[in-house]
């Protein structure tokens, strides 16, 4: 458990994290002001939640969700941990690629190709900036929620990037008003949902600098992932699976 003093100073870090994301947004924006064909906008990846299962319960309706920062500038960074993990997870499950699905908040979505073959797991990824993860969730999850037999359950789990945790480390949350700890895509789509949908969430860990300088804590959850690092990654996702199993028995 943390003391108060050390969460506090990682919220101020992830805070500064935040910003760091936005002010180089702004300047990819400005450098390619001409470009229209962009999807994502620097306003603001599970699971979902966010997100990243498997050989799991056939007739309950389900989506995973990741959240993360958009555009090649945070690919494959630490702080996209999520999407790492969730692109892993379409691969294990033999799914369909991600696509674009405006009904379901602008998302990138990946189902299997025959229902019911291998779980009925809807998976969504995020195209807003970690700050306003929120939105785009609320919006997936309202209109993933209108297509759920009235006989059938659907769970909501975001998977996200967990700062504290050594690289690779899988946790599981389920106490609903647990804190964000800082993470803003958790805050942003707590601040959302509000109390109305339960919320899951699966916390992929990406360790942490020895500095707790904010300035340097902010350098390291947006490099680039080492191969060693991202392998760490995507073998976490066999644990991934196991956590949602866990959910599925209630």
């Amino acid at each position: 458990m943390e003391d108060d003093a050390e969460r506090d100073g990682y919220r101020a870090e992830m805070a500064q994290a935040s910003s760091d994301t936005s002010i180089q947004a702004t300047k990819s924006k400005k450098r390619r002001s001409k470009d229209r064909s962009r999807t994502a906008t620097p306003s603001v990846e599970v699971p979902t939640t966010d997100g990243n299962t498997q050989d799991l319960l056939r007739n309950t309706a389900k989506r995973r969700k990741s959240i993360s920062n958009p555009g090649s500038i945070y690919a494959n960074t630490l702080h996209s941990a999520g999407h790492t993990v969730l692109n892993r997870l379409a691969e294990h499950l033999g799914y369909a690629g991600f696509r674009k699905e405006r009904e379901l908040g602008n998302g990138l979505v990946s189902r299997p190709a025959i229902t019911g073959s291998t779980g009925d797991w809807t998976l969504w990824q995020s195209t807003s900036y970690m700050n306003e993860s929120g939105k785009g969730v609320r919006a997936a999850h309202t209109a993933w929620s209108k297509h759920i037999p009235v006989a059938e359950a659907g769970k909501l789990v975001v998977i996200y990037d967990e700062l504290e945790k050594a690289m690779g480390v899988v946790t599981l949350r389920t106490n609903q008003g647990a804190s964000a700890k800082g993470h803003n895509g958790l805050k942003s789509i707590m601040a959302t949902l509000g109390n109305n949908v339960a919320l899951a969430r699966i916390g992929v860990g990406i360790g942490r600098p020895v500095s707790r300088d904010s300035n340097d804590v902010a350098q390291y959850v947006l490099k680039k992932m080492t191969p060693a690092e991202k392998a760490k990654i995507e073998v976490s996702v066999e644990e991934v699976v196991a956590k949602l199993k866990q959910l599925e028995k209630g």
